[in-house]
C-alpha cells in the first residue's frame, strides 16, 4: 500500500475534470420528491440528507463553504539549497493549505508542508513560507513549532480582520456522517476547493514515511496540495487536518486526517514551546548499512553514524561519527526507522544501552535521552 503526503508542487500539469456522479444526480431527485426539505435524526447527520435541499439551494454543504472558506490559507515553501550552485537561479516551490485557530494569525498545518522551515533542517535559512488568504491577501509567515512524529506545525502571519476556525470533537465522529474537505488541491490554482463524501472509518493507523499515525478515513476527494487543509462536520466544525492518500492507480476515495482531538494538545504545545515537551531525543545522522553494503564493505548492519549533535544524548554517551549503532535498548537495529521505534516507546531523562562498534569492536555505552526541541 503506497501512501502519499499531500504536498504539491509548484508546477502542475494536466487538466481537471469535474462533475457529479449519477448517484449524486439520483440522490437529487430523491430528495426533491420529499415533503420535507430538512432530514435530523439524532445527532448524526448523513451526506444524503444534507447534500440537497428541496429546491436543490441553501444546502448544509454550502454554508460549511462560506462559513469555513475564510479560515482555510493556502501555504508556499520556497527553499534555496546553497549547495546546488548550478541551479541558484531555481528556487524549488512546495504548496499545501492550513487553518486559521485564532485571530492573532496562529495556522496550524502539516509539518511535511513547512518541513525545510523548521530551524533543525538546513535549509531553513534559505527556506521562506508565505500564506495565501481567500480574501487575496498574502503575507509572509514565521515558523513557530513543528513536530515530525504527529505531521503537525503551527506557523503565524501579521494581518488582521482574520476568521478562524471552529474546532470539533472527533471522538464524537460516527461512520457514515457527513464530512466536507476544504483546501488547494493541486496547488493554490484551486485554492478553496470543497469536496464532499463521508466519514468511512475511525481509529485507522497508517504508516506514512518513517512515521506510524492513527487517522480518519474518508472518501472526501483530497489530492496533493491538500495537506493541512481542514475535514468538517456538519457543523461546519475542524475535526481532522487532511494529511494522506492511498496513491494507487485505480484507487480513489482513500484519503485520512488526523483527528483534531490529538492534534489540540500538540498544537498547544507548538503555540506555547515550539515544540512538544517530553519527546525523547537522540541526536544523531546516520546511514542505513544493509546487508549488501556490509558485504560490500565489510561492515556491520546497522547505522552508520554520519553527524553527532554536539550536547546530545549521542554526544554525552560516546558516540562518534563512523560508529555503526547496531542496537538500541536491547534491540537490534538496521534502520533508522528501527530507532525511532524503540526511543518513542521512552521518554526524555530515560537511560538505555546503546552498542556501538568501533574500528571492529562492540563497545556499549549507557544513552540517555535528551528533550526534543
Amino acid at each position: 500500500m503506497l501512501l502519499c503526503c499531500l504536498l504539491t508542487g509548484l508546477t502542475v500539469g494536466g487538466g481537471i475534470y469535474l462533475k457529479l456522479s449519477e448517484k449524486i444526480d439520483e440522490l437529487e431527485l430523491r430528495l426533491k420528491s420529499r415533503e420535507s426539505s430538512t432530514i435530523l435524526e439524532g445527532d448524526v447527520i448523513t451526506i444524503e440528507d444534507v447534500l440537497f435541499t428541496a429546491d436543490g439551494s441553501n444546502s448544509t454543504v454550502t454554508k460549511i463553504a462560506k462559513k469555513v472558506g475564510p479560515s482555510i490559507v493556502g501555504i508556499r515553501m520556497v527553499t534555496q539549497n546553497p549547495r546546488n550552485w548550478y541551479y541558484s537561479s531555481s528556487q524549488p516551490a512546495y504548496e499545501g493549505s492550513g487553518i486559521i485557530i485564532d485571530r492573532k494569525g496562529y495556522i496550524m498545518t502539516n509539518y511535511h508542508v513547512v518541513q525545510y522551515a523548521d530551524p533543525k533542517n538546513s535549509l531553513s535559512k534559505n527556506t521562506t513560507l508565505e500564506v495565501f488568504l481567500s480574501d487575496g491577501r498574502q503575507a509572509m509567515a514565521k515558523y513557530i513549532g513543528g513536530d515530525k512524529k504527529s505531521d503537525l506545525a503551527v506557523i503565524k502571519i501579521d494581518l488582521d480582520k482574520l476568521t478562524p476556525a471552529d474546532l470539533g470533537d472527533s471522538d464524537s465522529l460516527e461512520v457514515g456522517e457527513l464530512a466536507v474537505a476544504i483546501g488547494n488541491p493541486l496547488g493554490l490554482e484551486f485554492q478553496g476547493s470543497v469536496t464532499v463524501g463521508v466519514i468511512s472509518a475511525l481509529n485507522r493507523t497508517v504508516s506514512i514515511e518513517d512515521r506510524t499515525l492513527n487517522v480518519i478515513q474518508t472518501d472526501a476527494a483530497i489530492n496533493p496540495g491538500n495537506s493541512g487543509g481542514a475535514l468538517l462536520n456538519y457543523k461546519g466544525e475542524v475535526i481532522g487536518i487532511n494529511t494522506a492518500k492511498i496513491s494507487i492507480s485505480g484507487v480513489e476515495g482513500l484519503g485520512f486526517a488526523i483527528p483534531i482531538n490529538e492534534a489540540k494538545p500538540i498544537i498547544d504545545q507548538l503555540i506555547m514551546f515550539g515544540y512538544v515537551k517530553g519527546r525523547p531525543y537522540i541526536g544523531i545522522s546516520g546511514i542505513e548499512i544493509t546487508e549488501t553494503i556490509s558485504y560490500l564493505y565489510n561492515l556491520p548492519v546497522g547505522i552508520y553514524i554520519t553527524d553527532v549533535v554536539p550536547d546530545s544524548g549521542a554526544d554525552k554517551a560516546g558516540i562518534r561519527e563512523g560508529d555503526v549503532l547496531v542496537s538500541l535498548a536491547g534491540v537490534g537495529v538496521r534502520t533508522m526507522a528501527d530507532v525511532d521505534t524503540v526511543k518513542d516507546k521512552y521518554k526524555a531523562g530515560d537511560t538505555v544501552e546503546a552498542i556501538v562498534v568501533r574500528n571492529g569492536k562492540r563497545i556499549k555505552l549507557s544513552l540517555t535521552f535528551t528533550e526534543e526541541k
